[in-house]
């Protein structure tokens, strides 16, 4: 049994923002109401004991737990650089209690016994972690078994990190994917544009003589693909969107008819190809940062509702991988501990967006798209909540992933996590607001 007091409760499934305590009771949401009698609850439920805690708020955010729907967790296969446990953790640090991992691992997950490896895996991990399959197997040409893969738990399909190059396979995936009501995640770039990854190709891949990946390498496959999703009727996430141009398709196919969702990462909403020059290999990523124009057109996106979710792309990579010349490190970064403050520094300190409408993206919006009945607190629901002081500031010195790659080591946020609480559990406290 846990008491939260004197929070302001923000659910964004049901529009609440109201200053009030709020009970848990056997891991669901039992009462939100100003001023819990304490004593009264206490007389009503008997053997409470030592499980009862009680968490003071004062001047922090009760919001749903966030939820994260692109991570990479390394397992199986690359477990040096994360794994589900380790990943698990620096979720919870961020104020995450579902994520969805993808299906680049080694090997990937592209039959039932590898789907069956991470959910036993998962067992052990704070928080609720699913999986997304591959839609094709070894990401090549040949389409998976989606039926059984869907019926053993697979919450939709990726090749994330590599693009669907066969248009004729991807429309025969959107059929299926329409048939069984279940989703499509689609990395979008065209590998045949680009000559490097991870640097747009501008002023400052020219500067550092290198051709990189024009915004073209992802519009045209955004545009493929929207309009397969039209004429298939299929639900697709266009995973990381980074190009300015492509914001502007999706919102117009949005306008159609077609059941497009649109992604996009901290990152590419905070930077733009200049940190490169600043921090190098630790700003390779796929897609790459492009220019303060497609920076503009996300925020817009992200303003107007073009843009539902935000998801981190959390990719670790170790020191070794990343300490190396820029063409030949692996792209992308970590982005669990990192993202809600970014969100709120960037989108609400600046006026894109209320706190409200931010936390949606990270919540509601998400449970919606994959029908996860998660992201809503209200009374009845899964506890599944995160505990937050959005005027707090802190600097960004040390993670709990495994890996430390990421662009903004030393930067001063605001949003500072002061609890996540999973299906009723503390799984992260900063050992702040404590009342035990």
């Amino acid at each position: 049994m846990l008491l939260i007091k004197n929070g302001r409760i923000i659910n964004p499934a049901t529009e609440l923002d109201s200053m009030a305590d709020l009970l848990i009771v056997d891991g669901k949401v039992s009462e939100i109401s100003k001023n819990i009698d304490i004593k009264k609850v206490k007389n009503e439920i008997k053997n409470i004991g030592t499980n009862f805690k009680e968490l003071d708020a004062s001047d922090c955010i009760v919001s749903p737990g966030l939820i994260d729907t692109h991570v990479h967790f390394r397992d199986p296969g690359f477990t040096h650089k994360e794994d589900i446990i380790s990943g698990s953790d620096a979720a919870a640090a961020g104020g995450f209690t579902t994520v969805i991992m993808m299906a680049n691992t080694n090997p990937k997950v592209d039959t039932i016994e590898t789907l069956n490896y991470v959910y036993n895996k998962a067992k052990n991990a704070k928080i609720n972690v699913l999986q997304e399959a591959a839609l094709t197997h070894d990401f090549k040409d040949k389409l998976v078994d989606m039926d059984e893969l869907h019926k053993n738990g697979a919450v939709g399909f990726t090749n994330d990190g590599v693009p669907v190059m066969s248009t004729r396979v991807l429309k025969e995936a959107m059929l299926k994917a329409k048939e069984l009501d279940t989703i499509i995640a689609l990395h979008e770039e065209d590998n045949s544009l680009i000559s490097t990854h991870g640097i747009n190709d501008g002023m400052i891949s020219k500067s550092l003589k290198l051709n990189g990946a024009p915004r073209e390498s992802e519009d045209v496959m955004v545009a493929r693909d929207c309009i397969l999703a039209l004429n298939t009727g299929a639900k697709i996430v266009i995973q990381h969107i980074s190009s300015g141009n492509s914001v502007d398709f999706i919102r117009y196919i949005k306008s159609m008819g077609a059941n497009v969702i649109a992604e996009v990462t901290p990152h590419h909403f905070t930077l733009t190809e200049d940190a490169v020059i600043e921090h190098g290999t630790l700003a390779k990523m796929n897609p790459p940062l492009r220019t303060s124009y497609d920076k503009k057109k996300i925020i817009e996106g992200l303003k107007d509702g073009t843009i539902e979710i935000i998801a981190t792309d959390h990719a670790p990579h170790s020191y070794d991988e990343k300490n190396v010349e820029f063409s030949k490190a692996p792209s992308g970064i970590i982005g669990l501990e990192t993202a809600l403050g970014l969100a709120i520094t960037e989108l609400e300190k600046k006026g894109h967006l209320t706190i409200s409408q931010l936390l949606a993206k990270f919540t509601i919006n998400p449970s919606n798209i994959y029908k996860l009945d998660k992201g809503d607190i209200s009374v009845g629901k899964t506890a599944d909540i995160c505990i937050f002081n959005k005027d707090e500031k802190f600097t960004i010195e040390k993670f709990h992933s495994k890996s430390s790659n990421s662009p903004f080591i030393g930067k001063q946020l605001y949003g500072k996590i002061k609890y996540t609480i999973c299906n009723g559990e503390i799984v992260f406290s900063d050992q702040y607001i404590d009342k035990l």
